[in-house]
């Protein structure tokens, strides 16, 4: 995938690009890392997000990603570490992270005590970009360790070892959800130090054209009632009628490479987003909601090109 290419199309601003292009240039990558500059399978569509995140971080700030599911947060987070050239350390934040394990600890090496870094010590280092996955998640003591990382000192002091400055490259992108369980309201202090972007929902264009990206075999007519059903089933969970475990838009697309291997479309999506849910109530209405857009009579064929014939033939 070409994402300069993408965001052309999209008609993000060409002088924007620009800049993007001369930070690449101006910020080189350490061998060491090249490894983890990511290569998106998806790409993040949505012009007004993509000019807004692209400034913010030449800008030099740091990002909080804030919306509800399947709005695309962490592809975005990828796909600007991808388009600005960076290498990425993903941190998983949960309520045992501690400040070691962000920061780093003491180990052994050699028979002696030495500093093993940690992922945020890393990326400031190497001047990657540290995406901290549903930090709403971890516990605000633990994230306090982050304050002078993430401010104007952009620093990690290393009690006992040695000052870290961040790397003018590194930026962190925060990513959270407040309707998972076990997430908290984050401390006013740590907000403060992010720019923070309302991720909205995908609309039924942007849908459609992620589905053929992903699927270039997939006629625009299927793409069309598959974004369809997938916008019903957000248009009920909106409502409170069902919950949000059918907003599945990573179950949409597993659902879909069902049915291109040849599995019968309504089992797909079945398997892909309805069995998301144990409630036999609202796997009914999910149920019911699918065969309102696409027939019993729909089969895979009628979904993709021919090119795909011959891998249907194994479910014949």
């Amino acid at each position: 995938m070409d994402i300069w290419k993408e965001l052309e199309a999209e008609g993000v601003n060409r002088h924007l690009l620009a800049e993007v292009r001369s930070f690449r240039d101006a910020h080189g990558v350490a061998e060491e890392v090249r490894g983890r500059i990511p290569n998106p399978r998806f790409v993040y569509y949505g012009k007004d997000v993509w000019e807004a995140a692209a400034a913010a971080v030449l800008c030099g700030e740091n990002l909080l990603l804030a919306g509800p599911k399947a709005t695309g947060k962490n592809v975005l987070a990828e796909n600007l570490a991808a388009l600005f050239g960076r290498p990425v350390w993903d941190i998983s934040m949960h309520i045992n992270v501690d400040a070691a394990s962000l920061i780093g600890t003491d180990t052994l090496k050699g028979g002696e005590v030495c500093f093993r870094e940690g992922p945020v010590c890393q990326c400031a280092r190497l001047g990657g970009f540290g995406i901290l996955d549903e930090v709403n998640m971890a516990k605000n003591e633990a994230l306090a360790v982050l304050h002078a990382t993430l401010d104007f000192r952009r620093v990690i002091d290393i009690p006992g070892y040695r000052r870290v400055m961040l790397d003018d490259a590194a930026r962190f992108i925060g990513t959270m959800n407040y309707g998972y369980a076990g997430t908290r309201e984050l401390n006013e202090a740590l907000v403060s130090r992010f720019v923070v972007i309302r991720m909205p929902m995908i609309s039924q264009e942007h849908l459609i054209l992620l589905l053929q990206d992903h699927y270039p075999t997939l006629k625009t007519e299927g793409a069309k009632e598959l974004a369809a059903v997938y916008l019903d089933l957000q248009k009920k969970c909106e409502n409170a009628q069902i919950s949000s475990c059918a907003m599945d838009l990573r179950g949409l697309l597993d659902g879909v490479a069902l049915m291109e291997k040849g599995l019968n479309v309504q089992d797909a999506l079945d398997m892909g987003i309805t069995n998301k849910t144990f409630d036999p109530y609202e796997q009914t209405l999910i149920q019911d909601t699918i065969r309102g857009r696409i027939s019993k009579k729909m089969k895979p064929e009628d979904l993709f090109e021919e090119k795909c014939g011959s891998c249907r033939k194994e479910f014949a």
